[in-house]
């Protein structure tokens, strides 16, 4: 099980400090948590998670029912065991497959940012005005008791349900294991939020009842864009007995937004457990997500830009695709002091890259967490002292 103690709360905004205890370490929060989805976070090996900072990781319950499989984990000792790594670990629910490869993967979305046109987005609220009396995506149906996807390995039919969920999540034996639910798509109307929803506290419940194990299970919050439904979840799930919450979906076009339905949400759930936001984390976001009560946010940001040739750095970001970073000896950002900063030069790492070498996404990695993660002890830091 965990523990969560309430350290600090900030008399300017809603931030919290406080200490999350699991059976493989203690977690500092506000944290940010890296994004493991098949075991790993990508281009790193386990031993060098633990030296960006990182705290606490998240699995992907989906992926890693495809392959290897949860038995095969489960053999092996569960996920701690057979990934060596060394640090906490939750797993979601594969609540996010409904979206991704859903209507995200029909109409070409994401959960934030881009839209589509407004063509498209006419078509899309045309088509979510039935969803709930029987339209769904092309590769995904949902149904009351759970969802029937085709697998994107070898196309056979698989069914995931809130039962199935928590049995998957219990043989990979995470700290931390979330409830099943829907994502809804961010051009969902009212209607089709609202009949999700009536689909996602239904199943919390069942959730709460195959729930067999130690591992602390977290209820998940949904809702949209719409305040009535937010809070009406918020309330629903927090008067459930889940050991910690986690706020799930879509979160308006601006910070702003973003923010004020944070708040909606967090005003509703008990104070005493921790509360987790999924799939939220660009650097500009974060100060506005602990400032609203948030615990704990997972996002690919650090480790995608990575492999995609960019660093993060006090001055921006930096391509490293670029030429002319060939004649920069200068690390890559000079007041960081992550190993690869102290070691490598903007250079080399531009050699690596531009030659398509592993080493350098590797280095990428290693820093931008590391990079992400000193942001967080900062903001921690301003917390305590009472500056956020």
């Amino acid at each position: 099980m965990i523990s969560f103690r309430l350290l600090k709360k900030s008399r300017r905004s809603k931030a919290r400090l406080g200490l999350l205890k699991t059976p493989h370490g203690t977690i500092q929060t506000p944290a940010f948590v890296a994004v493991a989805t098949q075991g790993t976070v990508k281009a790193l090996t386990p031993e060098q998670v633990p030296v960006t900072g990182t705290q606490v990781a998240i699995c992907n319950t989906f992926h890693l029912h495809l392959k290897p499989g949860e038995k095969i984990v489960a053999k092996h000792g569960g996920l701690h065991r057979f990934t060596k790594l060394p640090i906490p670990l939750m797993t979601d629910s594969g609540g996010f497959q409904i979206f991704s490869l859903g209507f995200g993967k029909d109409l070409k979305i994401g959960k934030v940012g881009k839209r589509g046109s407004a063509s498209a987005s006419r078509r899309v609220g045309q088509a979510l005005l039935t969803v709930h009396q029987g339209n769904q995506p092309a590769n995904v149906r949902i149904t009351e008791k759970g969802v029937w996807f085709r697998s994107p390995v070898d196309g056979r039919k698989l069914f995931l349900g809130p039962k199935e969920s928590i049995k998957i999540q219990q043989k990979l034996g995470a700290d931390i294991i979330l409830a099943f639910d829907e994502c809804p798509p961010p051009v969902a109307n009212y209607a089709y939020n609202q009949a999700s929803l009536t689909r996602t506290h239904a199943w919390a419940k069942q959730c709460l009842t195959s729930h067999t194990s130690t591992q602390a299970l977290f209820g998940i919050v949904q809702g949209g864009k719409y305040k009535d439904l937010r809070i009406q979840s918020a309330k629903f799930i927090g008067r459930l007995p889940f050991d910690g919450f986690a706020i799930g979906g879509e979160f308006g076009a601006n910070l702003k937004g973003m923010r004020k339905m944070l708040e909606w949400v967090n005003a509703e759930l008990p104070e005493a457990k921790p509360r987790h936001l999924l799939g939220i984390g660009h650097l500009k976001d974060i100060p506005e997500v602990i400032k609203s009560g948030v615990d704990m946010f997972d996002c690919i940001v650090p480790t995608h830009y990575a492999r995609h040739g960019t660093a993060f750095t006090n001055k921006g970001r930096l391509d490293f695709s670029k030429v002319s970073l060939l004649k920069d000896k200068r690390p890559i950002d000079p007041t960081c002091r992550c190993s690869v900063c102290r070691t490598h030069s903007r250079a080399y790492i531009c050699h690596l890259v531009r030659a398509k070498e592993m080493s350098g996404l590797t280095l990428l990695t290693l820093h931008n967490l590391h990079f992400f993660n000193t942001y967080m002890e900062v903001l921690r830091s301003d917390l305590t002292r009472g500056k956020l």
